[in-house]
């Protein structure tokens, strides 16, 4: 996979369910645990590209704030985790549809410029990126589950430019 360069909104997991898939990257990706929080990308992996990196902060805050202001916090389900094809990357999926899929539609009608998207939108929070899955450790990571529902309460936009860390430029709550 193209090293990661742009600008990124995620939502953390929090709670119970943060705690878990924390537990469960320190366990099988401890790289991971390291370098982000789990979290759940909703702009810059799949249905939208990154936001170019010379977009300035403000225009961003401006586009997403009033999506934040209009979105209700939400309480989706983790499905079990699934490998994503021809690759070591296992993640949670989430419902591609409803309330998490209308939310990611604003954003990207929100006249902002985007990158182009190498896959549909597939809302995830991975669990397993860096290292080479043997046999064993990818049946224990598929057995896996999370029943703590992910608590989707606000967006963080970052910049991201590997290899350097993430660094983030602010965060909206949903208040819809």
């Amino acid at each position: 996979m193209a090293a990661a360069f742009g600008i990124f909104v995620l939502t953390e997991l929090a709670g119970e369910a943060g705690a878990a898939v924390r537990e469960i990257q320190q366990r099988f990706d401890p790289k991971l645990a390291r370098l982000t929080p789990p979290h759940i990308t909703v702009v810059g992996s799949s249905g939208l590209g990154s936001i170019p990196t010379d977009t300035p902060v403000e225009r961003i805050r401006d586009a997403l704030a009033p999506i934040a202001a209009t979105t209700a916090p939400m309480s989706l389900r983790l499905e079990p985790p699934h490998r994503f094809m021809q690759t070591d990357i296992v993640s949670l999926p989430l419902d591609p549809h409803g309330p998490l899929r209308t939310m990611h539609e604003r954003i990207g009608k929100s006249g902002l410029p985007f990158k182009a998207a190498r896959f549909r939108f597939t809302p995830h929070c991975t669990l397993s990126f860096y290292p080479t899955l043997t046999p064993q450790r990818e049946r224990e990571l598929l057995a896996l589950r999370v029943t703590a529902p992910a608590i989707i309460d606000r967006l963080q936009v970052y910049l991201t430019r590997d290899p350097q860390p993430s660094k983030l430029l602010f965060e909206l709550p949903l208040l819809g």
